[in-house]
């Protein structure tokens, strides 16, 4: 069973395959995290919270499963999630022997997913369970739960493929063919040895042994013996790694299955032979325990792929093992909360350090000037670690695109913008589930037929475009496509019909975020794209738990624009110190435009309430801090600096009594320490050891503008 997919954009050619260990670890946390809501569902007063997590456990394994062509798998949860849309619908009520269907169906997609990961048949016939659940689905009754006999208990905790034992021990195969392989004319002495560690890291090949007593012939060609189930192509790809394919002769002298004694000794640690080929570092590469017996538990690596023959000049001829380290995140984490609080140290130093005389004490101060700037690289060196193109978030989505434009009948292009744009890699895989529901929906629902689009005047090729930038203190990602936008009446009609209290007077902007509605969809029917109102749902869930936002800009016939805002989450930023009576606030120096020395005349009012000021031209909302936290004062203060800053697209003048300075901060989680407090994202300690609030500059211009 192969499971290498790639698509072809522009003469491009993508490998989805190195996506597969993500999608595996993701896929095995779905399915324990659906496993423990179904156990603990009571049948009789089912939480809808609970049911509509098992909906989405179940909607992101389709989702991935589809992505990568995994028919089997999607079929199933496909089905899996009509019972469980109704059931979240309150249109059936839940009964246990729908709960020991759903948990008899995790059970085969765990065993169809380990079979996809070791490349083996699964041997499992779906067809008898598929109808089980879509006649519970339809109302109907269903037959006692009929036990998948080809399915044994699954104990794997599934992140990745487990490893043979040991390649020698290969377990018997239908297929197994015995090779005879001939490569040469060679000028690799060590060729020999290279091949035959190849096959004794990678699980799964079979075996290999030399036939000519370690010596080649008068044609400097060396001749093996491999018995194997693989296909000669990707044999092939594998010697090809070392020489070129014409070097390469494979004959098949007879049928032989190998024969193996069953053991249930423990095996010993499998390296991890992904090394070897030095492919996809950035990626993460989990392990696999699997319970063999009470006693026993078995830790191995993941089996790499054998690379394609596209791939063949993309790693390089040197062991990258030296060169590369894969260091747990939670270690990384460590570091940068070390640096952060060296960064506090080092500011309290400098305090201190200007209280001296510089001329008396100017050893003390040139350290301390090297440690400020040392401490600056440190920290940029240490932030930089954990920075991660969005071209690993991108390269997943031509692929999709060419799947959905055969599925929808449509002619769909991807073009991105800003691959290069990095971000910190626990917001690339926050991200990624977000931005595959928004490319799904423009795909099925924003672009056109083509005869649709050729009517309007337009190319018959719909484009659908990843953009990714930094803009301010924000990361800006966005989906845009060039198909019918958004029909504000229809969304209000869909509205209404679901009982959602709206009105005609509503804003554009108000109107197209009904769409974040859970369950709101105004799809005609529903497919296995989308339809179920559950994409958009999950999009703003995941952005908001993020502390980011949505916006949608559309017009009708033209496209639509979705823009994901994200804040600047690392732990150590740039911030300017503005003082205001005597309270200390940091403001995210990404987000600060310029700052401008005003009076009371200068200030206008608006409504008898709002405040406004003119900057360049353009009248800005004024915001006094002393106002808005409520900041005690001796005297009445009316003129003091005016902080122009911007964010979501907006911007807005602060109030504040003096600029104290520019430095890096430590964000603290506030929150977490305390509680959450309006336009407040964090806190800091400064120099002298006082805390210092960090303004959360997207709410205050939020503020604003209500």
């Amino acid at each position: 069973m192969s499971d290498t997919h790639t698509s072809e954009s522009s003469g491009d050619v993508f490998d989805l395959s190195q996506f597969h260990g993500v999608f595996y670890e993701e896929a095995g946390e779905n399915l324990t995290n659906m496993e423990a809501l179904l156990l603990e569902t009571d049948e009789s007063n089912a939480d809808d919270e609970s049911l509509n997590a098992i909906f989405r456990c179940a909607h992101s394994i389709k989702g991935g499963a589809a992505t990568f062509g995994f028919q089997d798998v999607a079929d199933l949860t496909h089905v899996m999630e009509t019972l469980l849309d109704r059931l979240r619908r309150r249109e059936l009520a839940i009964t246990s022997s729908m709960i020991d269907t759903l948990l008899e169906s995790g059970d085969v997609l765990k065993h169809l997913l380990a079979s996809r990961q070791s490349g083996t048949d699964a041997g499992i016939d779906c067809t008898e369970l598929v109808a089980r659940i879509g006649a519970f689905a339809h109302g109907t009754v269903a037959a006692a739960p009929v036990a998948v006999s080809s399915v044994a208990p699954v104990a794997a905790v599934l992140t990745e493929a487990p490893a043979n034992a040991s390649p020698a021990a290969a377990p018997t195969a239908p297929g197994e063919r015995v090779l005879a392989i001939a490569i040469g004319p060679l000028d690799q002495p060590r060729f020999a040895d290279n091949v035959v560690e190849l096959f004794s890291e990678i699980p799964g090949l079979g075996t290999i042994e030399p036939t000519d007593d370690g010596k080649p012939d008068a044609a400097q060609t060396r001749h093996f013996r491999v018995v194997s189930t693989v296909t000669d192509s990707d044999l092939l790809d594998l010697f090809s790694f070392h020489v070129s394919r014409e070097q390469v002769s494979i004959r098949e002298v007879g049928a032989e299955t190998a024969a193996v004694a069953a053991s249930g000794a423990a095996t010993d640690v499998t390296q991890e032979s992904d090394q070897a080929f030095g492919l996809f570092d950035d990626l993460p590469v989990p392990v696999a325990v699997e319970v063999h017996a009470p006693e026993t538990v078995v830790v191995a690596a993941p089996k790499p792929e054998v690379p394609r023959a596209a791939d063949r000049a993309a790693p390089p001829s040197a062991n990258l093992e030296s060169s590369t380290i894969r260091v747990p995140t939670e270690k990384v984490d460590q570091l940068i909360n070390l640096v952060g609080e060296m960064v506090i140290t080092q500011a309290m130093l400098a305090q201190t350090g200007r209280g001296l005389d510089a001329v008396v004490h100017q050893a003390m101060a040139t350290a301390l000037t090297d440690l400020e700037r040392n401490t600056r690289l440190l920290q940029e060196a240490v932030m930089a670690i954990r920075m991660i193109p969005m071209t690993a978030v991108f390269n997943r989505f031509p692929r999709m695109l060419r799947d959905l434009s055969g599925r929808l009948g449509k002619k769909l292009e991807l073009h991105t913008v800003g691959e290069d744009t990095e971000l910190d890699k626990g917001l690339i895989e926050k991200i990624t589930d977000p931005l595959t529901h928004l490319v799904r929906n423009s795909a099925d629902h924003g672009i056109e037929m083509p005869a649709d689009r050729i009517a309007a005047g337009k190319p018959e090729h719909g484009t659908v475009t990843l953009a990714a930038a930094h803009q301010g203190g924000s990361i800006v990602i966005e989906v845009r496509d060039d198909g019918r936008g958004l029909n504000r009446g229809k969304l209000l009609a869909k509205a209404r019909e679901r009982g959602l209290s709206v009105s005609d007077s509503m804003t554009d902007t108000e109107v197209y975020g009904l769409i974040f509605a859970p369950g709101f969809s105004t799809a005609a029917e529903v497919t296995d794209v989308s339809g179920r109102g559950v994409g958009m749902d999950v999009v703003k869930r995941n952005i908001t738990s993020l502390g980011g936002s949505v916006e949608i800009d559309s017009v009708e016939g033209q496209g639509m624009r979705v823009s994901v805002r994200l804040p600047l989450t690392l732990a150590i930023m740039d911030g300017m110190s503005v003082g205001v009576a005597d309270e200390t606030y940091i403001v995210p120096l990404a987000s600060v435009v310029e700052s401008i020395h005003m009076t009371a005349s200068d200030v206008k009012s608006v409504g008898g309430t709002g405040r406004v000021v003119e900057v360049r031209n353009e009248y800005l909302p004024l915001i006094r801090l002393d106002e808005l936290f409520d900041v005690p004062r001796s005297v009445e203060h009316n003129g003091g600096i005016m902080i122009v800053v911007e964010a979501e697209g907006g911007r807005i003048a602060l109030l504040v009594d003096d600029l104290i300075g520019q430095h890096q901060v430590v964000v603290k989680n506030l929150e977490a320490n305390y509680r959450k407090v309006p336009g407040v994202s964090g806190a800091t300690i400064l120099g002298d050891g006082r805390v210092a609030l960090i303004l959360d500059v997207s709410w205050l211009i939020r503020r604003a503008r209500h």
